[in-house]
């Protein structure tokens, strides 16, 4: 076994899962708590953003961000069962990275603009919001889908290693 994910980025990711989780069953019932969840989530990404380019090791994004036609032929080889284990993350990963971060990124903003003077009270702000939050949701699903599709090909528990930081050590075929 090998450290791959260092405290700061399991510490960052899963208070973000809880932020999101509040985010989401506050929404429209508890206004207060729903505003500070989604500022907290505001604060973690802006964290996650500046560790990944001054963090070390798996935690960058030099390490895990790849050109489109290398996460396009990644997804190809996930279609024709044949994809590489990476041992950070990969390529579809680390796109999925950066979707989450820009799109957590929007839906702060937007609702943080509904609570100023130009946006209060705006139906198409709420409905814009709304839209971003629910892209947010279809992403996080598809992470999902893709952790697990990638914790049963390459036989390692993926959330496991989120929550101790540790991968099995790269095999000869594996991407290191």
């Amino acid at each position: 076994m090998i450290r791959v994910w260092d405290p700061l980025v399991r510490a960052l990711h899963w208070t973000l899962v809880v932020s999101f989780i509040v985010c989401w069953l506050s929404a429209q019932v508890w206004e207060d708590l729903h505003a500070w969840a989604g500022y907290v989530a505001g604060a973690l990404t802006l964290a996650r953003v500046v560790w990944g380019f001054g963090g070390g090791g798996y935690a960058r994004f030099a390490q895990f961000v790849r050109a489109p036609r290398v996460v396009l032929a990644y997804l190809g080889a996930i279609v024709r069962g044949s994809e590489a284990r990476f041992v950070g993350h990969n390529p579809a990963g680390g796109a999925m990275i950066v979707a989450l971060l820009i799109v957590v990124a929007a839906t702060v903003a937007s609702g943080y603009a509904l609570t100023t003077d130009a946006l209060w009270g705006s139906s198409g702000a709420q409905h814009l919001h709304s839209w971003i939050a629910h892209g947010l949701a279809l992403l996080v699903l598809v992470h999902l889908a893709g952790v697990a599709l990638a914790s049963l090909r390459h036989r390692e528990n993926l959330v496991r290693a989120m929550i101790v930081g540790d991968k099995r050590a790269p095999a000869p075929d594996d991407v290191a």
